[in-house]
């Protein structure tokens, strides 16, 4: 009789222990620069639901890609490694290790059932990404549509009322062809552009077209946060919004500046989290499944990359990270340009391991299609002096730059060989190789391991 009441108070345990872990809504956007969102400081569009979101959680203000490709990122969301140590560490290239485990593991050893909807570029192998796939959002991120039903998400929660879930939404937005949504809602002449692109009309009119996606993705993030509130799973359920990594534009993705490796995270967990905060702490995309595990309840993994926020978001500590670091090889989307990267909370370092090349990157930088924004960049360099300048910004670099963001945070002056920041820039050098050491990371080789 002891023996069978013992065992029933140990199962009546475990059941409360598992009811009283969260639910993870992740919910994450797909080559979106994040400043445009209007939470972010953007002057373009309203982003209503996000900045809903963002009322309701706490919005980190310095979440950096290690890698702004869309592969290599979510290798590193689900794993909680740097690039080099997955080895999806050039776009396009899966993860090459069948021995990793990933969250579907982690969280699934705490009786999680953990799915995903959407793009799925990184889902292979399945020993190391074995997610429950969903249907309902559209996996191809360069179809012309992005057709999309909540049926799929709305039936798997209803299936999961005895087990905790975690739910990865990928959306396609805003990642080109850009052929969704209303860009007549933009009026181009009116638009804020970044000040490091180059004035055309033909780039105005791209950035109506990519505005538009972003205006779609917002209203995904606010049909997902209805649903939430329909199925009664809002209060047991940690939403985030992540943004990836930046835009298809000269000077965001396949690069390391800040236009790149910038990324958005806004984290809801009510009566957890406190509400309309917002966080300083540098995180990266490593640090994220770290801190699901966490919140759910689950000890440290020991050998990531990646570490827990979760006292960041409790509110018990401002600082996470002193560093965050980037890595960049161009192969295949164009010839090698190895790049890598360090920052802190002022300085970012930059150091271009062959200067000697030309930057080229395939996808924005065509020639051949002559209504392309970036011939147009080409003839205004012609004539105009400010033009060439940000024209040979992003083809000819320095093997080193190093940018104060607080005054600069487009990164137009390279403040590198200037004798007052030498020790800043001493410093973060050492810290960067320090960093690449610790990877495994040989350079300059790597971007021609594919």
């Amino acid at each position: 009789m002891w023996k069978f009441t013992g065992l029933l108070l140990f199962v009546l345990c475990i059941q409360s222990a598992v009811a009283q872990r969260p639910n993870f809504v992740i919910i994450m956007a797909d080559d979106l620069d994040s400043k445009q969102l209007s939470c972010y400081g953007g002057k373009n569009i309203q982003t209503r639901n996000i900045d809903a979101l963002a009322k309701q959680g706490m919005k980190f203000n310095r979440l950096i890609a290690s890698e702004a490709m869309c592969v290599p990122t979510r290798a590193s969301l689900f794993t909680g490694l740097y690039p080099m140590r997955h080895g999806s560490f050039q776009n396009h290239k899966r993860v090459d290790r069948n021995d990793l485990k990933s969250i579907c593991h982690y969280l699934g050893d705490l009786g999680y059932t953990v799915a995903l909807t959407g793009k799925d570029h990184s889902t292979k192998p399945e020993s190391v990404f074995p997610f429950k796939i969903i249907e309902g959002f559209e996996k191809n991120c360069v179809a012309n549509t992005d057709d999309y039903s909540l049926d799929g998400i709305s039936a798997f929660m209803k299936e999961q009322q005895a087990k905790p879930f975690c739910l990865f939404i990928m959306s396609t937005n805003p990642h080109m062809p850009w052929t969704m949504g209303d860009p007549s809602e933009f009026d181009a002449d009116k638009l804020v552009l970044p000040p490091h692109w180059v004035d055309s009309r033909d780039v105005r009119s791209d950035f109506t077209r990519y505005l538009a996606e972003i205006r779609r993705l917002d209203n995904q993030v606010g049909e997902v946060m209805t649903l939430l509130d329909e199925t009664g799973r809002k209060e047991n359920t940690v939403f985030i919004f992540l943004g990836e990594q930046g835009p298809q534009f000269p000077g965001g993705k396949w690069n390391l500046w800040e236009n790149g490796q910038y990324s958005s995270m806004i984290v809801r967990w009510p009566g957890k989290v406190k509400a309309a905060s917002e966080s300083q702490a540098i995180c990266q995309y490593e640090d994220i499944m770290p801190t699901l595990v966490a919140m759910a309840g689950g000890k440290p993994i020991p050998g990531l990359d990646g570490k827990s926020f979760s006292s960041v978001l409790a509110g018990k500590k401002n600082m996470h990270r002193d560093y965050a670091y980037g890595i960049h090889n161009n192969t295949p989307e164009g010839p090698p340009y190895p790049i890598r990267s360090i920052r802190d909370n002022r300085y970012k370092f930059i150091r271009n391991l062959d200067p000697s090349l030309l930057y080229h990157n395939k996808f924005m930088m065509d020639t051949v299609r002559q209504k392309n924004y970036w011939t147009t960049w080409l003839r205004l360099s012609e004539t105009s002096a400010q033009a060439k300048q940000l024209t040979d910004r992003i083809m000819i670099r320095p093997a080193v730059e190093l940018y104060d963001l607080q005054t600069d945070p487009y990164e137009l002056n390279n403040l590198a060989g200037t004798p007052a920041y030498q020790k800043i820039s001493d410093k973060l050098q050492l810290k960067l190789t320090e960093w690449m050491n610790l990877q495994g990371d040989a350079g300059a080789g790597t971007d021609r391991k594919y």
